[in-house]
């Protein structure tokens, strides 16, 4: 059997699917993968504090990534508030990207009904996690967090708050219970880092 017959399969399968309908949805995974790595590369919280836990509940506040020592100065705060707009505007970016990419795919007449539905769902969870997100931020500054980005990402939450201090553990639990509440995201799933 020649190598000729034995990619015959292969190239049936992508004429009897489309190469338009495939690029399609290998866009919609890379959409999918750049809002994650825009999150990871984002969240490099360097010069910041890192209160991180295993499970959300626990966890020691770093300042070996800043050797300052703890007072606070107008420059440090305006690098917080930079920090904070910078996350929000980040996150926002990412998320209007994907967006227009499944949009375009939404409209795009050569797509397949099944990959339209595919692009929907996806247009409709990154639309839910952004209201639930917004929510998650309103509930916290209203417990008492000056400042706060949170960002979700199917099962898993990442919720920054600005902190003089270490967060303590009642503090941990307001922020648990107050995502769980409004995204459903199980206290293990949640990743916390305070910012000073």
């Amino acid at each position: 059997m020649s190598i000729k017959e034995k990619l015959q399969p292969v190239k049936d399968f992508f004429m009897k699917g489309g190469k338009r309908n495939l690029i399609i949805a290998c866009a919609v995974v890379l959409i999918g993968a750049a809002v994650w790595l825009n999150w990871m590369f984002f969240s490099d919280n360097d010069g910041g504090y890192d209160y991180v836990g295993n499970n959300g509940m626990s966890g020691e506040l770093d300042n070996s990534k800043n050797p300052t020592n703890g007072g606070s100065t107008d420059a440090g705060t305006n690098d917080s508030d930079s920090y904070f707009t910078t996350a929000q505007v980040s996150r926002q970016r990412a998320r209007d990207e994907a967006l227009e990419v499944l949009n375009a795919v939404v409209e795009n007449a050569n797509a397949t009904d099944a990959v339209k539905a595919e692009a929907v769902a996806e247009i409709t969870k990154i639309s839910l996690e952004m209201e639930q997100e917004a929510d998650i931020e309103s509930m916290l500054i209203s417990k008492g967090f000056e400042k706060c980005v949170a960002v979700i990402n199917g099962e898993t939450a990442s919720i920054i708050v600005k902190c003089s201090e270490t967060l303590t553990p009642a503090q941990l639990a307001q922020i648990n219970a107050s995502v769980y509440e409004i995204a459903g995201i199980e206290p293990i799933n949640i990743t916390i880092v305070g910012r000073k």
